[in-house]
């Protein structure tokens, strides 16, 4: 006799379980599911509220709000959940006149307003960032705060863009686009046989190839506005690259650059007098005087042991250079090693290794996009998503954050070394693998840094014969007594060199700082057979980002080759960038004062504004931004200028 209460029940819990299913059904369709719960107001207090609780067989779970009127009741005997209200207590509540209002409680159906995971076809390609592998580029915590890149324009400098692709024509825009090589509004790529105008196409399907289209995959800020410049597909002079550098910099907020001179282990060149002067007005005036933002690929020179310093566009201190590392976390073949490199994302590297998933040429997707063309646009997009964060960070402010956003996660390479400021950096990566959501994190509560400083020693300037082992050293007070140059707080620095060399590749020139750190400015190039040196080449490194400058810095030019090389050191300018502030005793979490903050008037002038006030609200920071001076400001200066009693 037994057996047969399991018989009838089983069928009954599945009933139930159907039933459940069902509702929820129901309830996401629209249609009310009731619940065993009822808000009740009563006006006479609490314990009038207790009696007629119990009077009804109800359970009083106290006040819902502290004034006491409005009460939660729930009755053991009703279902949890219900198509139907409970007439007979609904007839029985409405008939007692201490009951001024009540109302059976129903399922609400509320969602988290996160976007989830792309449905796109291929996302699932798409191994740096869907969580395949540990770290990633760490995008879907930043998508799931509702950041896609909405409000932000990239646009990508290349042979143009296909426009009219299916995962990029929502997000095209034709203001951060123009042909350079035929001067018309439009950048769509010429087609040939071997598709040899692809790059840019793929390069901006990284950025923001459109999410959950059902086609191919997704843009790291898919909500970005996207625009190409064709610049690469014709003849290409000073004024072709200096237009393409300054198209519309008040609309374009990230201009993405995956090309230079060759990458032949041989080349020491850079841009010309009108391109350093679009770099200059856009650090200067783009973006409102924010700056323009300048992403740049490092370079693909590796094969012939080639040095990014020896490139004058990913080695100026206005562009940010990326470098590339595989999946697994190894230096690519392709990969160049420099000082000037700022940070990494992924590529590939062997053949069997998985690449970068994209747009293509003809309407198509490609998962063989590669080198560290693949890696800068990546960049360009967690950037993108960090400026939807944080709208006001300058040029400067995303170096910084991009640094401190950056870090050696599994990256293998033996030249890790820890700088004066305890940051870990390495000629191959920078100071490591970006972090999306570290990025935003930080952008969103990151305070302006004080303008730029420039300190500029001569150090040598008479000629000095070369031996196989040459240093020079100089005691630097980094401008000290000097108010309008002094630097507390290093960015860049750079070496300017005029030397000849016999075979300039078997030269190997290093920098280290007062602080300790040794920085190779350019190692060894064996294919690199020239005789003609360095006619005032500026070389640059980031690996003492926050160091103080104060104290002897040290230049070493060694002879790595053969043992008859001779040279001459000309002339050696040492040039300092940074800020007065202290920049490693800044706090590393958000920051709430009490103390009057400013705030601009219509004149640009800071005005104070005396209630108590977050500092991480971006319109009212505590201090004038670097452009604009409050009056009590202006005064101190002029008198300081004046040497006047202050």
């Amino acid at each position: 006799m037994c057996p047969a209460p399991t018989k009838l029940w089983l069928p009954l819990a599945v009933a139930l379980v159907f039933l459940g299913t069902l509702a929820l059904g129901w309830a996401s369709s629209g249609v009310p599911i009731y619940v065993s719960s009822w808000a009740v107001r009563v006006t006479q207090g609490g314990q009038v509220a207790e009696r007629l609780a119990r009077k009804f067989g109800f359970i009083n779970l106290g006040q819902i709000f502290p004034d006491g009127e409005y009460f939660h009741l729930r009755h053991r005997g009703v279902p949890q959940k219900s198509l139907s209200p409970h007439w007979g207590h609904h007839l029985r509540l409405k008939k007692d006149p201490k009951v001024q209002w009540f109302q059976q409680q129903t399922i609400l159906r509320r969602v988290k307003r996160s976007l989830g995971v792309p449905t796109d076809p291929w996302f699932s390609k798409q191994w740096y960032m869907n969580n395949e592998i540990q770290p990633d580029l760490n995008i879907l915590p930043v998508w799931n705060q509702g950041l896609t890149g909405r409000g932000i324009v990239v646009s990508i400098l290349d042979d143009g863009i296909e426009k009219d692709h299916p995962d990029l024509w929502a997000n095209y825009d034709p203001l951060a686009s123009y042909d350079f090589n035929d001067y018309d509004p439009d950048p769509q790529p010429r087609y040939t046989s071997s598709d040899e105008n692809r790059h840019g196409t793929r390069c901006a399907g990284e950025v923001a190839a459109t999410a959950s289209n059902g086609f191919c995959g997704a843009g790291v800020a898919f909500n970005a506005r996207i625009g190409g410049v064709r610049m690469l597909d014709g003849t290409i002079t000073d004024v072709v690259e200096a237009q393409s550098l300054s198209l519309r910099p008040q609309h374009v907020h990230i201009y993405s650059a995956s090309w230079g001179p060759e990458d032949d282990g041989r080349t020491v060149d850079g841009p010309g007098v009108l391109t350093l002067e679009a770099f200059r007005r856009g650090v200067t005036k783009g973006r409102g005087g924010l700056g323009t933002l300048f992403i740049w690929a490092s370079g693909n020179g590796g094969l012939h042991y080639d040095n990014c310093n020896c490139d004058g566009y990913t080695n100026s201190i206005h562009t940010l250079s990326v470098g590339s590392t595989t999946r697994h976390g190894q230096v690519p073949w392709y990969s160049e090693a420099c000082a000037s490199t700022l940070t990494t994302t992924f590529s590939s590297g062997v053949a069997t290794d998985p690449q970068i998933v994209t747009t293509d040429l003809h309407h198509q997707c490609s998962d063989k996009h590669t080198g560290t063309s693949a890696s800068a646009p990546l960049a360009a997009g967690m950037i993108a998503l960090a400026l939807e964060a944080n709208p006001r960070l300058s040029w400067r402010d995303t170096q910084h954050l991009v640094i401190r956003a950056s870090s050696p996660a599994q990256l293998q390479a033996e030249d890790w070394r820890t700088n004066g400021v305890g940051r870990p950096v390495s000629h191959h990566y920078g100071y490591g693998l970006l972090d999306a959501g570290l990025l935003v994190e930080l952008a969103r509560t990151w305070q302006p840094t004080r303008p730029q400083k420039k300190c500029t020693i001569e150090v040598v300037h008479t000629p000095t014969p070369i031996l196989p082992l040459l240093r020079v050293t100089k005691n630097v007070s980094a401008c000290a007594g000097r108010w309008h140059r002094h630097i507390r707080s290093l960015e860049h620095v750079q070496v300017r060199l005029s030397l000849t060399y016999s075979r300039r590749g078997d030269l190997e020139i290093s920098l280290t700082s007062p602080m300790g750190t040794r920085s190779t400015l350019v190692a060894i190039r064996p294919l690199d057979v020239s005789g003609q040196g360095y006619n005032n080449w500026v070389f640059m490194s980031t690996h003492y980002w926050d160091e103080d400058p104060q104290g002897l810095w040290t230049l070493t030019l060694e002879n790595k080759g053969y043992y008859f090389n001779t040279g001459t050191l000309y002339r050696y300018t040492l040039i300092l960038y940074g800020t007065t502030e202290d920049m490693t005793a800044r706090p590393s979490g958000p920051q709430v004062t009490e103390h009057v903050c400013m705030q601009r008037d219509t004149e640009g002038l800071c005005q104070e504004c005396h209630q108590s006030i977050n500092v991480l609200d971006p319109f009212c920071p505590t201090s004038c931004p670097p452009w604009f001076f409050s009056h009590r400001q202006t005064t101190v200066r002029q008198a300081q200028s004046q040497n006047l009693p202050i």
